[in-house]
């Protein structure tokens, strides 16, 4: 009898922490979408308008200067890491920024595209200033909250998150403003954001371990990041792993446009890529978790060199809506495939009482690497069209997949990274 009673408590208990985890997960995927509806609404709106206007390739590519809160963050990182001591300092940062966000998104809807479009500019700038200080504080929670065996699947929440957030902004509400214009979409966009907090507000089940005085957050702390020891290794991967994608996303629309697609169709094949991807992240997660770190690195980056390789095939002929459609699918599941490695690696990385910094300076990484890279193809472009482009990237991914193969030829066991 007492045996049975034991088996029983024991499986409540499993339920309850399974339930709980759920709530956990549940909770971050709601606070990354957040970040990521507006930000790829106002980045997908904004680029496909100017090119309908006739903007240079490398002028649409300096709308990227926008994201440079997602850059300059590192900087107040610290501050947050310092300041947020518990669950409900956590809490308390991330619900303060959201509503700032919210509150700036729907100051944008009080202006015309075609009327004021640098005070737009201005205005996305400071609303992903706040969107950026929720980043860091959620990362930092989501670091603390889950074991290390558990965070590749809280990574794939993240990245759920952000390609579902991309589905709805760059697909979804591209369709509306097509239909229903500016004004209209962007005060649902505030309301949204409010929303997405509810989870983080009622959830009282999120639990992390008190940090030490000694191991509080300094200012510079973002630099000491460097100087450990076997992080250069990381670094480099961070910055490379997936330049070639990035890169051949942002001149993607540009490329269907000037094929002759409009507005409403690149929303709808922008809904089918990320929602390839939004569906694989989960899976993903638990492939990380199953087959390692160092597995994954290898494989997502030899299967980026192939889909960008397709893209450049497809760049020696006037391919149909089908070829597309595929190449679509197949850059997104890329991302969503190497999203998921680079953050799961990023928080294997992390220093006690400074997860908020350490995340933040290895996305930083990623964010710079990306602009740069954009830029970089926004100039190649111009120079040797859409089929120079695309063999720039495949060669960028080939410089991925010989870096992982050199850098990580072999899984050894590496404190704070593998």
């Amino acid at each position: 009898m007492e045996e049975q009673t034991l088996k029983m408590a024991e499986r409540r208990l499993e339920t309850t922490e399974r339930a709980d985890t759920v709530m956990n997960l549940s909770t971050f995927f709601f606070l990354y979408i957040a970040q990521s509806i507006p930000a790829s609404f106002f980045s997908t709106a904004i680029q496909v308008m100017m090119r309908q206007a006739d903007y240079s390739l490398s002028s649409i590519a300096l709308l990227q200067i926008v994201k440079l809160p997602w850059i300059l963050k590192f900087a107040w990182a610290p501050y947050v890491d310092r300041h947020c001591l518990t669950v409900r300092d956590y809490r308390r940062t991330i619900v303060t920024s959201e509503l700032v966000y919210a509150a700036l998104i729907l100051l944008l809807g009080f202006f015309r595209l075609e009327n004021d479009l640098y005070l737009i500019a201005v205005l996305i700038f400071l609303s992903l200033m706040a969107s950026a200080t929720q980043d860091i504080a959620t990362d930092a929670l989501a670091t603390l909250s889950f074991k290390r065996r558990e965070k590749s699947i809280v990574n794939s929440m993240q990245t759920m998150g952000s390609f579902g957030g991309t589905l709805v902004g760059s697909g979804v509400l591209l369709v509306l403003l097509h239909s229903y214009g500016w004004q209209t979409v962007t005060p649902f966009l505030a309301v949204f954001v409010l929303l997405a907090i509810l989870p983080l507000a009622l959830n009282r089940h999120l639990t992390i371990a008190p940090k030490e005085p000694a191991q509080r957050a300094r200012p510079t702390d973002f630099l000491s990041f460097f100087a450990q020891r076997s992080i250069w290794r990381q670094v480099g991967f961070l910055i490379l792993y997936y330049a070639g994608i990035t890169g051949a996303l942002s001149m993607l629309r540009p490329w269907l446009v000037d094929l002759g697609y409009t507005m409403p169709q690149i929303g709808m094949m922008s809904m089918l890529g990320t929602g390839a991807a939004f569906v694989i992240s989960y899976p993903i997660g638990r492939l990380v978790r199953r087959i390692g770190r160092h597995r994954a690195r290898l494989t997502f980056a030899c299967f980026t060199f192939g889909t960008l390789a397709y893209f450049l095939l497809l760049s020696f002929m006037h391919p149909g809506t089908v070829a597309i459609c595929t190449g679509y699918v197949l850059l997104w599941c890329s991302y969503s495939m190497s999203s998921v490695v680079v953050y799961t690696t990023a928080m294997d990385c992390v220093r006690p009482g400074r997860e908020g910094t350490d995340f933040t300076v290895q996305t930083v990484l990623t964010h710079a690497s990306s602009i740069f890279t954009v830029l970089l193809c926004g100039r190649v472009g111009d120079w040797l069209g859409f089929r120079g482009l695309f063999a720039f990237v495949v060669l960028l991914a080939g410089c991925s997949v010989a870096y992982v193969l050199y850098f990580f030829r072999q899984p050894r066991k590496i404190k704070n990274e593998e």
